[in-house]
């Protein structure tokens, strides 16, 4: 009898500790979308603010080397040109989970100017590090150990990521995939699932529409259309490669010819300018109007892809802000376009394809990167996604957008390697 009642007792304490524990990251994760989703949902409209006046004034893309010295000296006084971005609030989550918040208004602030000025960039490079300063700062603020601070600092990319995006499985799986690939942290689901589906309400709330796309011809399932698609995997896991190495060798090559950093923004800013008044406005800010006209009419210039990829590496090169998976979008979606018809594939599926395809391979991300093309593009194409995303994965290597980044396990074999992507 006495043995049943301390059994009893122990399944009470044993379902106490986990009905306060949900209930804290219920609470936590309120707090978070409203804190870290709407500063994202902010950060969206100025985004969009930025871009719709740019676009009626073409002559300010003249006062981009002037923001570029803006931005270097608003990181000067943040104290933060030493820290590395993107990278630095992933090597936080796996150490102490701590973000300095003066990161937030300082990638807000340099991101909204970029896109502003005509500079090439994403914006989920700020949706990470906005998430993980904000994020941090509440875990800060909660007084939480170093375990929470870790799923804190998730759920602020998560919630921010949702809110530029509007993909809230695919924020949830890319924050938590993304940090040490063939590692999730589960304890992180259920808080970054609240997060992100709250922070998904807020802007429906806010009239932010989430991005999708109608896929207008997707070939039936066959030998050729999946040979075709196994090709296209091996071509976007090799631009993957060409692009992550880009952006690293093109970063530390400028940093190397001009070694201060305001002239070499100024700089950066009158070369995106020159090469604007040579190419035309295509390739300044994110580019999505492009990425839409090649998904939905198929259209894209041969040479797009290198174009962007040109303007963006020289513009987070030298200083501006923002991030590489909008420009990542466009390299692969004007690729794909490109390249679909030489094999017998449809144009706008084959920007599609591109676009989930690279990201994959650029990121090392692929469960995320099937979700994004469920959320994106619907379930209809879905095996030919699957396929995009398993072979431009294993076939991308040790390359990544972030070098902070660490694989957990070989992509060939299951053997524990445990070592930084390049």
């Amino acid at each position: 009898m006495n043995f049943d009642k301390e059994f009893i007792l122990l399944k009470l304490k044993r379902m106490g500790k986990y009905i306060t524990v949900f209930l804290k990251w219920l609470m936590l994760s309120i707090i978070t979308a409203l804190v870290c989703g709407g500063a994202g949902c902010l950060f969206h409209m100025l985004i969009e603010l930025a871009t719709d006046f740019r676009s009626e004034h073409n002559f300010i893309i003249w006062f981009l080397p002037v923001g570029g010295v803006v931005i270097v000296f608003l990181y000067h006084i943040f104290k933060l040109e030493k820290i590395g971005g993107t990278n630095y609030v992933i090597n936080s989550i796996r150490k102490d989970g701590k973000v300095p918040f003066t990161m937030a208004p300082g990638i807000l602030t340099g991101t909204v100017l970029t896109h502003l000025l005509g500079g090439s960039a994403g914006r989920e490079g700020a949706a990470l590090q906005l998430g993980g300063s904000l994020g941090s700062s509440l875990g800060r603020i909660f007084k939480l150990d170093d375990k929470d601070m870790h799923v804190i600092v998730l759920c602020g990319m998560s919630a921010v990521f949702t809110a530029l995006f509007g993909t809230p499985l695919t924020a949830v799986v890319f924050v938590m995939e993304v940090i040490s690939v063939g590692v999730i942290y589960d304890s992180a689901i259920m808080p970054c699932v609240f997060s992100s589906v709250f922070t998904y309400y807020i802007t429906l709330i806010l009239n932010i529409h989430p991005v999708n796309y109608i896929l207008n011809d997707i070939p039936a399932i066959s030998p050729v259309s999946l040979i075709q698609s196994i090709a296209l995997g091996v071509i976007f896991a090799v631009a993957s490669i060409f692009l992550c190495v880009s952006f690293s060798k093109g970063e530390a090559l400028l940093e190397k010819v001009i070694k201060n950093d305001y002239i070499r923004a100024a700089a950066g800013g009158l070369a995106i300018a020159l090469l604007t008044l040579l190419f035309g406005t295509d390739y300044n800010g994110s580019g999505m109007g492009i990425v839409d006209n090649a998904i939905l009419n198929g259209t894209a210039r041969p040479e797009a892809f290198l174009l962007k990829l040109l303007f963006t590496v020289i513009t987070l090169g030298c200083g501006f802000k923002g991030g590489e998976i909008v420009p990542t979008f466009f390299v692969g979606a004007t690729l794909g376009c490109t390249i679909a018809p030489l094999i017998g594939m449809d144009p706008g599926f084959g920007a599609a394809l591109g676009l989930v395809g690279v990201f994959c391979g650029a990121t090392n991300a692929p469960i995320a990167s099937m979700l994004l093309s469920i959320e994106l593009f619907g379930v209809e194409g879905l095996p030919y996604f699957i396929i995009i995303c398993s072979a431009s994965y294993m076939l991308s290597g040790y390359f990544s957008l972030y070098k902070s980044q660490i694989i957990v396990y070989d992509k060939l074999k299951a053997v524990f390697i445990n070592r930084n992507t390049k």
